[in-house]
């Protein structure tokens, strides 16, 4: 893909996903224009100060408000649909907003891609989806349904959608990996329960993934990378070697699986 002639638009864009995606493609695939969509004005005040680059611009603006999606989208070719709320207890005790966020808010990226003509429309889902037990995950499948079958609402506009699935993104601000290095400091690491286990990704990773998986789509794709998996007790171990371990129960919305 001729990607330095493409019009981006990134929701969630100050995430730690956006950020990085940014970084990378500033970097590497130089497009015409990358717009960042995101709710955070201090987040995207940072992110123009830091990047200090001619093809940024910045929207502030929520997914659950179409009228500013259609501001958003106009002229883009490409939109990577990020933004959602993904904290597991968070979700638990909000679910309307998560509602609103994660499956109202697909369906307005959707409605308002195909009313602009968008070429490719690629949503980032999670591991999650697979089998929930808990709201974030959900939605999650549901917003996986919702741009699946979104193609079949294009009709002559010949919009494109997707999604692309992975798991927990090392060192990300849902990630476990920063909590332990800052209990490590203080000689006791928490454990919800010690038969859990984490699918792990890096940033970088994901990104490639996700830029890989935006040229080959034909649309209704839901791309999964092959990725390792451990228990969260190695985890720990090797952030913390011999570190005081307190089991805390698991959280609203969690399961375990056996490791294998």
């Amino acid at each position: 893909m001729n990607w330095n002639t493409k019009v981006i638009l990134l929701t969630g864009g100050t995430g730690s996903f956006g950020k990085k995606f940014t970084k990378i493609m500033l970097k590497k695939y130089h497009p015409k224009v990358l717009r960042i969509f995101s709710r955070d004005e201090l987040k995207q005040s940072e992110m123009c100060e830091y990047f200090k680059d001619d093809s940024l611009r910045f929207f502030i603006g929520d997914v659950r408000d179409k009228d500013r999606l259609h501001r958003a989208m106009e002229g883009v070719h490409i939109v990577v649909h990020v933004a959602a709320l993904k904290q597991v207890p968070s979700c638990e005790y909000n679910p309307f907003e998560a509602v609103k966020t994660n499956i109202i808010g697909a369906e307005n990226i959707i409605d308002v891609a195909i009313d602009h003509q968008v070429e490719k429309v690629m949503a980032i889902s999670t591991d999650k989806a697979v089998n929930p037990i808990n709201l974030y995950g959900a939605t999650k499948l549901c917003a996986e349904k919702i741009f699946v079958q979104g193609n079949s609402y294009t009709g002559e506009k010949r919009t494109k959608i997707s999604c692309v699935r992975y798991g927990n993104v090392v060192g990300s601000r849902g990630s476990v990996i920063p909590v332990f290095k800052e209990q490590r400091e203080k000689g006791t690491l928490t454990i919800t329960d010690e038969r859990m286990t984490r699918f792990w990704i890096t940033i970088e990773q994901g990104v490639e993934f996700v830029v890989k998986c935006i040229d080959r789509m034909h649309g209704g794709e839901i791309f999964v990378p092959k990725i390792p998996s451990m228990k969260i007790t190695e985890l720990a171990e090797s952030i913390a070697p011999g570190c005081k371990r307190k089991i805390v129960g698991i959280r609203p919305g969690e399961r375990c699986t056996k490791f294998s």
